[in-house]
């Protein structure tokens, strides 16, 4: 049988993966919390090409298809958000997400954040209509549905300005500064994230207290139109600055973000090229398993 590859692919191959095909495996996604979504959600995906850890980022490879693609095909596959959209600066993402058939928007090149992408798009008249945006890392293809879905209801169902997730994690990443750990308080809100080991065990007796409360940040933020808006409204505060974490601006400044737990974090960010590596093997894992 003839196999026609899509415009995507065709025009995938050309720049990035020539010995891949695009293999359209979709993920398992977890029901939508029940009774429905009374509030509209947006979800962006900010994709930006010039990444310095991991050159033109979001048209690597993974699994035949540009990164930035494959994130966009999972949050589409957890039917959690009434549109989808990837934010890009460069006309070159934006020529293959359209290539592929995935949503995109073209925006300023200026923005010192992920969050100041999303917050152009939520501000435009043709997304004003959505209550709730949603902030997609572009480079977590491998997002669980339970943490989206818990940012989202952080927002939509317990009061707070903003919502992300945390997944259960032992201490073994207490000492790693690329995993980024999260306190919160009894109510759910966030007291702290931070790449330093929080919280801090000081008496060896209290370990396995201690490790009870071990939660990974993960790259999901909902928030209220406002709020988002406010949030990219301030100026960089010196906790964000000093930990290189977009997330303690807004907790400087009081807005009181809810954190959602699940029982364990997403499979991880691609920001290496050793992440990539891995995410790629962990890919041909999954669609062998579904094969």
């Amino acid at each position: 049988m003839e196999h026609r590859l899509s415009g995507c692919q065709r025009l995938f191959l050309t720049i990035a993966a020539p010995n891949h095909i695009l293999l359209g495996v979709d993920f398992a996604s977890p029901t939508p919390p029940p009774g429905g979504c009374p509030l509209s959600i947006l979800a962006v995906i900010p994709a930006r090409l010039g990444a310095s850890r991991l050159p033109r980022k979001p048209l690597r490879p993974l699994g035949g298809a540009p990164l930035v693609v494959r994130v966009w095909e999972r949050v589409r596959a957890l039917g959690l958000a009434d549109r989808v959209v990837a934010a890009t600066e460069s006309p070159e993402v934006m020529e293959v997400l359209s290539a592929c058939g995935a949503e995109g928007v073209l925006t300023s090149d200026l923005h010192p954040s992920g969050t100041d992408r999303v917050a152009e798009v939520a501000g435009r008249p043709e997304f004003s209509g959505y209550d709730i945006v949603v902030n997609v890392q572009g480079d977590e293809p491998f997002m669980r549905g339970d943490a989206m879905a818990g940012a989202i209801a952080m927002v939509r169902d317990h009061g707070f300005a903003l919502g992300t997730a945390a997944g259960r994690r032992g201490p073994d990443i207490m000492s790693d500064p690329n995993c980024v750990k999260v306190v919160r308080a009894d109510d759910g809100r966030a007291l702290y994230f931070s790449r330093a080991p929080i919280p801090f065990l000081r008496d060896s007796g209290d370990a396995a207290m201690r490790d009870d409360l071990v939660l990974q940040h993960m790259g999901i933020y909902a928030a209220r139109r406002d709020a988002l808006a406010t949030w990219v409204s301030l100026p960089p505060h010196p906790l964000e600055l000093v930990e290189k974490l977009e997330q303690l601006r807004a907790l400087a400044a009081g807005l009181a973000m809810g954190v959602a737990i699940v029982d364990a974090p997403s499979w991880g960010e691609v920001n290496t090229e050793e992440d990539l590596v891995r995410a790629n093997a962990h890919w041909e894992r999954l669609t062998a398993g579904n094969a």
